[in-house]
């Protein structure tokens, strides 16, 4: 057995640490206009369409995205978005799947759909598949009805499933190398009360407490139109995808209105330091920074200045510590983008 070694998670507040170039190697870069074409529609029930029409393979990629994470949860309540990503693959009232999820994959499978699946975070829930552009219709069809007729579909047996799947997610996520970090630094980073101060997996008494009644409910408030953004792009004219899911979606209704935060990004006075064991071979170090929120200029710079410093090998961070000084074997940089904030 590995003896324990120590983690040390530092959290503070940000700080300018590095020069990225000279003025005038900045201003010798031409800008870069990318033009991704694309038409965007409202249907009368809420749900945004956005259409990108690209005829070089005969493939339609398909992406919902519901605007409802872990943030919209209560303290209490958590882990709901993430436990929902898993029961929206059990089926719904028209296509009778299974608590196991395997009759959304072997269907979807069969009309060749790829690259199919299902992602949770703090800010969104979305579900995405590649088909065939004559196997549209297939998809579409899967999409709406677990949109719009879902809530018949959900029972007892399907719910005592997929829990149970999370909470192993859960415990395998908290027992590998280095997993007890994420937690503390969620706490550490946020105070309480904050809609990203608890895991998007959740916790382990909130899961279990998760009733029927609770996740119907939950699927109600915020699972409607209008509050989902659908994406196709490939081979499909813009008139044919407006056409297609006017047809399957128009019907569904909007679904209630839902509140949304204000930003409120937590300012961290000095620095916070904490130390954690565990079996793990090497230490860790971690170094977290609270900074503005999606789509803010700041957090677009930040994003190019953590490529700089540790994308590749060749990364000046990178090269400093691993190669040059030889302090670490691994060194690592990233931008979170959150709605309300980011780490």
């Amino acid at each position: 057995m590995l003896k324990p070694k120590a983690n040390l998670l530092v959290v503070g507040t940000f700080l300018p640490l590095f020069w990225l170039g000279s003025t005038c190697a900045a201003a010798s870069i031409q800008d870069v206009k990318i033009d991704i074409p694309y038409q965007k529609f409202v249907l009368t029930n809420g749900l945004t369409l956005i259409v990108h029409e690209d005829h070089k393979a005969p493939i339609v990629a398909v992406n919902l995205w519901y605007h409802v994470g872990s943030k919209n949860e209560k303290p209490g309540k958590t882990g709901f978005a993430h436990l929902f990503e898993h029961l929206m693959f059990t089926g719904s009232e028209h296509f009778k799947g299974g608590a196991d999820q395997r009759a959304f994959f072997e269907a979807m499978e069969r009309i060749g759909a790829t690259d199919l699946n299902g992602t949770t975070s703090e800010d969104r829930t979305d579900f995405f598949e590649n088909v065939p552009t004559n196997a549209l219709d297939v998809a579409l069809w899967i999409e709406s009805d677990r949109m719009g007729h879902f809530i018949g579909a959900i029972d007892q047996a399907r719910l005592d499933v997929q829990r149970g799947v999370v909470q192993n997610e859960k415990r395998q996520g908290e027992n590998q190398p280095y997993g007890v970090t994420e937690e503390l630094i969620v706490k550490g980073t946020t105070p309480v009360g904050h809609p990203y101060s608890w895991t998007v997996i959740g916790l382990m008494e909130d899961l279990t407490a998760a009733s029927l009644e609770d996740v119907r409910h939950w699927f109600q408030t915020y699972y409607g139109p209008a509050n989902t953004v659908l994406v196709l792009a490939g081979d499909i004219a813009v008139e044919t995808a407006l056409k297609k899911v006017q047809h399957y979606f128009a019907d569904i209704p909007a679904g209630p209105p839902v509140a949304r935060y204000e930003k409120w990004i937590p300012r961290i006075a000095g620095t916070r330091r904490q130390t954690v064991s565990d079996r793990v071979p090497q230490a860790r170090l971690y170094k977290v920074w609270n900074v503005p929120a999606y789509g803010e200029p700041e957090t677009t710079h930040l994003q190019l200045a953590s490529r700089v410093l540790a994308s590749g090998k060749t990364a000046r961070l990178y090269k400093r510590l691993v190669y040059d000084e030889q302090i670490a074997t691994e060194v690592s940089a990233y931008v979170d983008p959150r709605d309300q904030r980011t780490v």
